[in-house]
């Protein structure tokens, strides 16, 4: 699974760099063509019966080249929201980059939680599992054409004449902007892997049925979606400051009674499920303002590759290894409350 986030800051720097360079559009069209290779490598992938040790090489260079799109697409789409939205609406605008985020998980669990219901356990491990990558194929003839028929936000006079001029412009003038951007995603990267972590969770620490923690993390989903509309509507009316703190300090004070509450003796299915929807919908709404507030960091010159790398650093180094890191506690400490004492380390910086 790492593997995908080895490229993420290699696509942060060259593609976030070329949106501030060739403009957003370029960037955006470059990083959906890339995104539905790698997706079609996925679901085409020949097993390791028919090919051997080159089955898994195959995956591997599919998820290297997702994760290559990955890092280079959020600062460009970012960006470019941010720029072509009102004044008074830039929050609400620039938050569709999570809103699209958690309408992609919805759509990925909840077609999950179908196949894990409808098809047996050796159908869902022999072929079930690509289906999802052959629906996100889809992405590729749609995604490129709403994108070329965009106008840009960066006009010619205002871009740099190469990549090396926006990387030097960016560290020399910037870096503060990154670190701190840096620290201000830790929170939310951490807490949302270990949110997609409770399917996982609720089957090998809770002992629940597979189709029981694919809809723990369906639910999960449909919540932040409702807390990032909310909090990006507080945000344009009360500062995307104050929504990101007063819903991180939330959080933290509620985060260990949830899963005290969920790791019970006869805690029940509701439970956790309650529990999950509560912690995404609290966390989703500090989500509504951070990404006008990591996008205004920036001037617009560099604006496309800061949000690229500082989002990239953040998510490869402590999201990339949220899962693995608590998977391991969990083990090494046999303690269910693992999770609990991550988020509030990560959101508390």
């Amino acid at each position: 699974m790492w593997a995908g986030f080895l490229t993420r800051p290699i696509g942060a720097a060259v593609i976030g760099a070329y949106g501030d360079r060739a403009g957003r559009k370029a960037a955006m069209t470059l990083t959906i063509v890339l995104m539905a290779l790698g997706t079609g490598l996925l679901a085409i992938a020949p097993t390791y019966a028919q090919v051997g040790i080159a089955a898994p090489i195959i995956l591997i260079i599919a998820r290297l080249i997702q994760g290559f799109s990955c890092g280079g697409e959020v600062g460009p789409a970012t960006t470019y929201l941010l720029e072509a939205a009102p004044s008074n609406r830039r929050a609400s605008v620039t938050a569709w980059q999570g809103i699209s985020q958690q309408m992609g998980g919805i759509m990925g669990s909840g077609l999950g939680l179908v196949l894990s219901i409808v098809l047996s356990h050796d159908a869902l491990y022999d072929w079930g599992w690509r289906v999802p990558f052959f629906v996100g194929i889809l992405i590729g003839p749609v995604g490129l054409y709403i994108r070329r028929a965009l106008p840009d936000t960066i006009d010619q006079g205002e871009r740099h004449v190469n990549q090396t001029a926006v990387l030097k412009d960016l560290f020399n003038n910037n870096a503060f902007a990154i670190f701190i951007c840096v620290l201000c995603i830790i929170g939310p990267t951490v807490s949302t892997y270990t949110s997609s972590y409770m399917a996982t969770y609720a089957i090998k620490t809770l002992n629940q049925p597979p189709e029981i923690g694919m809809l723990v993390t369906f639910c999960g989903y449909v919540a932040a979606l409702a807390g990032v509309l909310l909090g990006a509507w507080l945000a344009d009316r009360a500062g995307p400051k104050f929504t990101i703190l007063s819903a991180r300090i939330v959080f933290v004070l509620v985060v260990t009674q949830a899963f005290l509450f969920i790791t019970a003796k006869g805690s029940t299915i509701e439970t956790l499920l309650l529990v999950n929807v509560g912690l995404n919908f609290i966390l989703a709404m500090a989500g509504g303002g951070l990404y006008v507030l990591l996008t205004e960091a920036f001037p617009k010159a560099v604006r496309s590759s800061g949000v690229s790398i500082a989002y990239a650093i953040s998510v490869t180094v402590f999201g990339g290894s949220t899962q693995l890191a608590i998977a391991w506690l969990i083990e090494r400490l046999h303690d269910p409350m693992v999770p609990a004492w991550y988020q509030i380390g990560a959101n508390a910086i």
